[in-house]
């Protein structure tokens, strides 16, 4: 298993982190960065105060997780995964939002990391199940999903506010019993 020294959880590539106040220069700088990217399915804080109360609630909020993925060399941070709406008791299931900075798209890092995010959440934290909510049209959160095991469940119309509209929604989920031991 690769050293993990400094992270929760780590990959051949890539690390998790929990945010810190402290990410707020370099996250925002990324999220600039990654505007068309990201743009219009996806809107991460861009300003010093945004990343401060978006990082306040994933640090205190104890329904949210909020993970960096970070290069283990040189510790940028790749992308981030946070886990929302996390319920306990018979449920133990959580929403997951994500994200990967411009530079980088396409290498494979958002899957190395949502990986471990997976399995952290479901050996530490102790979850069932995990959900994505993406809207049809977006390629490549559906290709992350799919490569990380999530299985297509159904379809919400007008499910999310994204970018002043009311968006349809595909759901994918996954469960520990889903996932092979490592």
């Amino acid at each position: 298993m690769p050293e993990t020294s400094g992270y929760l959880a780590a990959g051949p590539r890539v690390g998790l982190r929990h945010f810190t106040l402290d990410d707020g220069a370099e996250f925002t700088a990324r999220a600039r960065e990654s505007e068309s990217l990201h743009q219009p399915w996806l809107f991460p804080p861009g300003s010093p105060d945004g990343y401060a109360a978006y990082a306040g609630r994933l640090i205190a909020d104890r329904t949210k997780a909020g993970f960096l993925v970070c290069e283990r060399d040189g510790g940028g941070i790749a992308g981030f995964v946070n886990i929302n709406n996390i319920v306990e008791g018979g449920f133990l299931c959580g929403a997951l939002g994500y994200g990967a900075f411009a530079h980088a798209a396409g290498r494979g890092l958002m899957s190395e990391g949502l990986g471990l995010v997976v399995r952290y959440a479901f050996k530490t934290m102790g979850l069932h199940r995990l959900e994505i909510n993406v809207q049809p049209g977006n390629a490549a959160s559906i290709a992350l999903a799919r490569r990380c095991g999530f299985r297509l469940e159904g379809f919400s119309p007008a499910f999310i506010h994204v970018d002043g509209a009311w968006r349809d929604h595909e759901r994918w989920a996954i469960t520990a019993e889903m996932t092979a031991p490592r």
